[in-house]
């Protein structure tokens, strides 16, 4: 596992468009089909990542209480599969829904969309608004495996909160850190 930080992509930057996967409905879904009326969360995450395993129930709870608010929610996968068989479509499919996935779990086959994202580990977060420039990356809190602080996904509800309420996020934003995307 390489503990690697995420490349914090210029704020402002227009989300790039894609059409993936999704692991759970095995549809396509493209990102005008899942963005949120007030903004949207990309989600580059994985099932194997043992950064990603400590917040996943933290992600679901963070859509579940922000999904009715307009806000979208994306998870998307790149690992290479050969390498990282524990990342394969079928166990992203299982993973989703072993924890109640309340947004599509997509997978990168190409890792394009990864490279669009300028992704570097897994979590990596991004929040867009409403016209899909981004506002935020970066850490979900500071929680991270074994260092006892609880996930309360506090980083990003701050940025949601004030995304919802049309004030300034905060341009001091922590990179996320976790494992890096396993590239081919």
């Amino acid at each position: 596992m390489a503990l690697t930080p995420s490349n914090m992509l210029s704020l402002g930057t227009k989300a790039p468009d894609f059409s993936l996967i999704d692991t759970i409905s095995d549809t396509i879904i493209s990102l005008n089909e899942s963005k949120g009326i007030n903004g949207t969360v990309i989600m580059f995450i994985c099932n194997h990542c043992p950064f990603v395993k400590h917040v996943n129930e933290g992600i679901v709870q963070l859509a579940n209480d922000y999904i009715s608010k307009g806000i979208g929610f994306i998870a998307i996968s790149s690992n290479d599969v050969e390498n990282y068989p524990a990342d394969a479509p079928h166990l992203m499919k299982a993973n989703a829904e072993e924890f109640n996935f309340s947004f599509p779990y997509l997978y990168d086959k190409t890792q394009e969309v990864a490279k669009a994202y300028d992704a570097a580990c897994t979590p990596d977060f991004y929040i867009f608004d409403a016209e899909l420039a981004l506002v935020y990356r970066g850490q979900l809190d500071d929680s991270r495996p074994n260092n006892g602080i609880p996930v309360t996904g506090n980083d990003m509800r701050t940025a949601l909160d004030a995304l919802l309420k049309n004030e300034k996020i905060s341009e001091f934003q922590k990179p996320s850190i976790g494992c890096n995307i396993k590239w081919f």
